[in-house]
This record gives C-alpha cells, structure tokens and sequence, in this order.
C-alpha cells in the first residue's frame, strides 16, 4: 500500500495486554515504545488521541492481590490506584518529548447525554487543536455493569467518530483478523482488507484470548462496524510490532485494514450520537403507510401513522421505532412527549390535520437499513 502523507486525526486503542508484563503489572519499556510512536507521529504534525485501557491492571498489585481482581469493588478500587499511575507515566513521558498529555475519564451516560456528548466533543477539539495528547479511558472506578461501555475497543470507535477522526487503530495481541484462530490452526490466513462486516466476518471473531484485558475478537468486530458506518478507515495490528503505529497510519503495516464500501451510508455526529449512544426511553409502534414512506420515500413520520405508544418520555427524547410485526425499524428524536403521542392514536385524520410538525424528523431517525450494525450498542 502507497504512504499518505496527509496530515489525519488519529485515535489509537491500545489493550491492557500490551501495556503489562507477564506479571500483570504496568510495563514501562511498553509504554516508551508506544509513546515513541505516538511522538513521531506528533512531529509529522498528526493530531493523536489514546485510548488507553491498563487501570485496574497497573493497580491491582499495588491493592495487594496476586491476581486481577474478580470483584466489582476490588476492580474499582485497583482502578483507582491504577489509573493515577498510568497517567503519571504518560504524562513523564510526553513532557519528556515537549508534548502535554491530558486525562479524559468518560462514562457511557456522559455519551448517552447529548449535551455531555456535545462538550466531550467540543472538550477534545480543544485540546487536539492545542497539540495536546488526550488520553481517554472508562471511568472504571466510579462505573457500574449497566452503564459500562464494555470494554475499550468500543469507546475507541465511538470517540473516534465523536471527533470526526481520519484513522482509528486498535492494537491487541494478534496481528489482525484471521478467517479461523491462528493459535490453534497453524495453516489461518491473515484477512488483509475488510470492506463489509459479513455473517461470515461474525463468526471468525473468537472469545477473549488474553487474561489481563476485557475484549476479544468480538469486540474488536463491533468497534469495527461502528467505525465503518462513521466512515472511519481503521486498522487491527499486534502492538509491539516495531513502527506499527507509524507504518499504519500509512497503511503500510502488517494486520487488517477496515474500511466501508462507498455505497455505505456515513452517519452525521447527531446520527452517531442517536445509533450507537443515545439509549432509548420509549417503544412507538407505527402502521405499514408510515413504514413505507419512511424506508422508501425518506420521510420524516407524521402523527397519523403513529399506531401504539409504549414508556414515558419527554420531548426530545430517543425512541425505538418498530412496525405492526413488531420488526425495530429503528431509532429517532421524538418532537412531542408520551402523552401527546398517546392522544394522537385516538385522534381522527381530521383532528390530526391541526398537528403539522412532524412526530420524528427524518434527519433525527437512523434506521437499520442504514447503519451495518444494530443501533444502540
């Protein structure tokens, strides 16, 4: 593949797994070659954000336990201890370098919020125009299971499209997407490029492989998706490999490169937020005229073909969007509340007439057949 020697925005996910020792305990000698990398590309006038997983397994030794903790306390509580240590290494390193490296600790309802969503944006912009080296990580010690992320490779392809980025690489422990596991079948293939994210795709994604990290293969697939339909080009590689930042950024590395087919419709940061963030708080159910003009003719869904209306939201709020077979046909804002909606079943066409403002605008809807991943993830 030819270099690019176009100035990008890049944000780079980096596991748990290649930040330790086989003991488990934060790694310096990994974290200078990363951030080695990362400065060479900062020279080149790159914009880099991290995406740093390693908390709880830089501070969990330190807590006293002989191994990752299993407990949800004993994690936070590691994470803790760990994440100060973690950025104090990157920072010492950084300043080392003439950069400044700053902390982001983010929690899935500060995404599923869109105003906080709006000023971790603008937050990042800031700093990424100021030369300064965000490094984001989950709130771990503070976050419960249900407003978890789930792991970082997640977090990394929503910030990615949360910043508009150029590039989004993940580094694991495999070198990249093999069509079956290469650590039990000798003879697996290195996939080099991944253009749609197949059934077939789905099934070559394996279960965690490492014991200090959280994601897997699965995982990674799923960032994956999220990234393609944000339009991102992305990139899965070993970390430790050496330059393989740099190289791939370059597209001149060992591992897969992800990147969506043309015909592939790129969401806007409002439809990133409603597909992907938003967390929906109420069900409509509308009738098949509805379904059609929507899927069809992409319009925006009016009262009268509203069929059923199930929870309680505010104006403004998300809503799954669902037809007669009970089929999800997608997400949107709704423009009036629960109540309001509920009146409308009832009302005849006539009594309709006098609402002319559409119940959902069609560029505040994201529909399955728009985004090759199921929204709300």
């Amino acid at each position: 593949m030819s270099p690019d020697t176009k100035k990008k925005r890049i944000v780079i996910k980096i596991g748990s797994s290649s930040l330790t020792s086989l003991h488990g305990e934060m790694s310096r000698r990994k974290l200078e070659r990363l951030t080695d990398e990362v400065v060479r590309l900062k020279d080149d006038g790159h914009e880099v954000l991290l995406v740093s997983s390693g908390a709880v397994a830089a501070g969990y030794r330190k807590l006293g336990c002989l191994a990752r903790p299993s407990t949800l306390p004993e994690k936070q509580a590691a994470a803790s201890i760990g994440q100060g240590l973690l950025i104090e290494a990157y920072s010492d390193l950084f300043l080392s370098n003439g950069y400044v490296a700053s902390q982001i600790l983010i929690t899935r309802s500060d995404f599923s919020d869109e105003n906080r969503y709006n000023n971790a944006k603008n937050t990042i912009n800031v700093l990424l125009e100021r030369g300064i080296i965000p490094i984001v990580n989950e709130n771990d010690t503070v976050t419960i299971d249900r407003l978890k992320f789930g792991d970082n490779d997640t977090l990394s392809a929503k910030v990615a499209g949360l910043v508009d980025a150029d590039k989004l690489i993940i580094l694991s422990d495999i070198d990249g997407l093999y069509n079956d596991d290469p650590r039990k079948n000798p003879e697996a293939e290195l996939l080099e490029e991944v253009n749609e994210i197949t059934p077939d795709i789905e099934d070559m994604a394996g279960e965690p492989g490492s014991s200090v990290g959280t994601g897997g293969m699965r995982s990674k697939i799923d960032a994956f998706k999220i990234a393609m339909a944000s339009g991102i080009p992305s990139f899965l590689g070993k970390s430790g490999i050496s330059n393989i930042i740099y190289d791939a950024v370059h597209n001149d590395a060992r591992g897969t490169y992800f990147e969506a087919k043309e015909d592939v419709i790129n969401l806007d940061t409002k439809k990133q937020w409603i597909a992907f963030n938003s967390g929906p708080e109420g069900d409509i159910t509308i009738d098949n005229g509805a379904k059609e003009s929507i899927l069809e003719s992409k319009k925006s869904l009016n009262a009268s073909g509203i069929y059923a209306v199930k929870g309680r939201f505010r104006s403004g709020a998300v809503i799954r969007i669902s037809d007669m077979n009970g089929e999800e046909i997608g997400l949107g804002v709704v423009n009036y509340d629960s109540k309001q909606l509920k009146n409308f079943t009832n009302m005849t066409e006539a009594e309709l007439k006098n609402y002319q403002g559409a119940a959902v605008e069609i560029d505040n809807l994201v529909c399955h057949v728009e985004v090759p991943i199921p929204v709300g993830v």
